[in-house]
């Protein structure tokens, strides 16, 4: 019988990252799940041990990565998400965004490789959003996160795949986990873009609540897990086979107008 893997999955309180933490669990593999205060959790999956994580904190990082220890998967899914005219975003809030969705997830990706390195196994999972591949109005700041933890991802592919580590990104479209209810915004007061802003949100809320479930993202998240030679990248829901075909086929600035209409902008 083969060794169960050991996972260590940010984010595992609630959403996308309680769904793959559970998944993980229910194969029999140990499985460490992050949580920012692991003692409020309301729900403890059965089989996940949880650590404390706080991804803006280098001391955080590095304690969480040491109390985990030898890790097979890494999957990053801890984030913000942010919303606000890029006009009126403030710089700290822009700041303490990439350190959450980006420094965070690239130092501890820095932490377990080496240790997937010399055991020539490793997989790293990115979960993005697939707003990254089509950006949106008034989410600058997270759409920029979410890029950029793809570039990373993407880049360093070739890098560490002759140890028999992959690194890969999982963009999920809509889901329906209530992470609008913890959405962060900035929109001043009196602001000349309240009617476009709140239009948009709107939308998304919309969308969110009609769209696919965490355990559909988790399943996603399993395939590249499994996969011998996994993609660069795995995109689920809003019809992502159509839509990414149509982005490769559209003219750039029809798929801008078709995005921006599905969030009732014009």
């Amino acid at each position: 019988m083969a060794t169960p893997r050991t996972a260590l999955v940010t984010g595992a309180s609630s959403g996308i990252g309680a769904a793959v933490a559970r998944a993980l669990a229910g194969r029999g593999w140990t499985v460490y799940g992050t949580s920012r205060n692991p003692a409020r959790i309301a729900h403890p999956i059965p089989g996940v041990e949880y650590l404390a994580l706080d991804l803006t904190d280098e001391a955080s990082i590095e304690a969480c990565a040491a109390a985990a220890g030898a890790v097979d998967v890494l999957v990053n899914n801890a984030g913000e998400s942010q919303s606000g005219p890029l006009e009126e975003l403030p710089t700290d809030a822009i700041e303490r965004l990439f350190r959450t969705n980006v420094f965070g997830a690239v130092r501890l990706t820095q932490l377990v490789l080496p240790g997937m390195r010399a055991r020539r196994y490793g997989r790293v999972v990115m979960v993005g959003s697939m707003l990254a591949s089509f950006p949106l109005a008034h989410r600058s700041s997270y759409v920029a996160t979410k890029a950029a933890i793809k570039g990373f991802a993407t880049a360093a592919r070739r890098e560490v795949s002759p140890f028999g580590v992959a690194i890969t990104t999982v963009e999920p479209g809509s889901i329906s986990t209530g992470i609008g209810e913890r959405r962060t915004h900035y929109l001043a007061e009196g602001s000349p873009y309240t009617a476009d802003y709140r239009t948009m949100i709107e939308h998304l809320d919309a969308n969110e609540r009609s769209g696919i479930t965490a355990d559909t993202v988790a399943q996603t998240v399993l395939k590249a897990i499994d996969a011998k030679r996994p993609k660069p990248l795995y995109a689920v829901g809003s019809n992502a086979p159509l839509v990414f075909a149509l982005r490769r086929i559209a003219p750039r600035g029809l798929v801008e107008k078709i995005v921006s209409r599905k969030h009732g902008l014009r």
